[in-house]
């Protein structure tokens, strides 16, 4: 960059800084962009290296194109299908994530896959190029985007493995593992931390193996044998996945997790659950009876919208609010298991809960 291309990009920043500074009092979210501008301010004032500068904006380039994808897509629930990508389209369990992907999409709902090969090239050819994401890597080997995404304007490349995780990660509202080697391991383990830790909203976790295969047993037996045996993991916490070699169980796995669930979120320190259908008295009552552990205080309460969620697009959804330990996830997900057993949701709702 020339000398005189450096000073009309500064002074364009200049400006757009200036236009952005004027407009921000009456922008939605000012909050959040005035925080966003601070940190860069401090940063600037800070000696860091010119390696952390490039890191930095390249994670919000990386952040740029992520949100604005699925910022139209924000209303379609979607499904995120991990496992190997050395799985060659003749294997069984390369057919089995076609048959899965197929058959949730005709349910409604989306794919996300990392857009490569194997796995993630059966998950894009079982939802057919309009229902898919892929959700690349820029690596200098390997990593080729699929035909079946390769062009489609649904097809990002991200710079970082731990942006494009964020993304697979926090546009989900399920997660299907077929069997893979140590990165597949690795988002599974990822995937059982953030549920069981809470840093991701509960979601149901599917680990789908080939007809009479033992991968996902053999991982759960080890599980079991290393990580609840010895109190390394609660007693509850196996209850976040469901293994399974039955499409059918799968794909009730989804559905059923939001036939009266349909989302949460925290408002202060209370947990609140949006639900499709209000529940009677007596059924909150037998909750508070079954699940009072996982409380810290007072009782699980049938609520309207809360102040705080009034901009909320859900506002409208009957609530129930506790005050969670947030530390019994295996059993929070108990629980919501319960909750979807319970009411009459209307039918209307009932068939779309493919829909957020």
């Amino acid at each position: 960059m020339t000398s005189s291309d450096y000073l009309d990009t500064f002074k364009s920043l200049q400006l757009d800084i200036a236009e952005l500074i004027e407009r921000l009092p009456n922008l939605k979210h000012q909050q959040f962009i005035q925080q966003a501008l601070t940190i860069i301010i401090r940063l600037a004032s800070h000696n860091i290296e010119r390696l952390d500068w490039k890191i930095l904006s390249s994670c919000l380039a990386d952040m740029e194109q992520g949100f604005e994808l699925f910022y139209t897509y924000r209303h379609a629930r979607k499904v995120t299908i991990f496992g190997s990508a050395r799985l060659s389209s003749e294997t069984p369990e390369y057919k089995m994530a076609v048959d899965f992907a197929r058959s949730v999409s005709k349910l409604g709902f989306m794919i996300l896959t990392g857009g490569g090969g194997g796995i993630m090239q059966a998950g894009n050819e079982g939802a057919g190029r309009d229902n898919s994401f892929g959700l690349n890597i820029k690596l200098p080997f390997e990593q080729e985007s699929n035909p079946i995404i390769e062009g489609d304007s649904k097809l990002i490349h991200f710079k970082y493995f731990f942006t494009r995780k964020l993304f697979l990660l926090k546009e989900s509202d399920a997660i299907a593992l077929f069997p893979g080697g140590f990165g597949t391991q690795d988002e599974a383990f990822e995937c059982m931390t953030l549920s069981q830790t809470g840093k991701f909203s509960p979601i149901p976790l599917v680990l789908i193996d080939k007809p009479g295969g033992d991968y996902w047993h053999s991982w759960s037996k080890y599980i079991h044998h290393q990580l609840v045996k010895n109190r390394l993991i609660s007693p509850e916490d196996p209850s976040l996945y469901t293994i399974t070699d039955d499409l059918d169980v799968a794909c009730k796995a989804i559905t059923k997790f939001f036939q009266v669930y349909h989302s949460s979120r925290y408002v202060g320190d209370r947990l609140v659950l949006r639900l499709k259908t209000k529940l009677s008295a007596s059924e909150v009552e037998q909750l508070n009876q079954n699940f009072s552990d996982i409380l810290v205080r007072g009782r699980i309460e049938s609520s309207p919208t809360l102040p705080q969620e009034i901009q909320d697009e859900t506002f409208e959804f009957p609530r129930l609010v506790l005050y969670f330990n947030q530390r019994d996830l295996g059993r929070l997900y108990q629980m919501i298991a319960v909750i979807n057993q319970m009411g009459a949701p209307l039918s209307e709702v009932k068939d779309h809960s493919e829909l957020k």
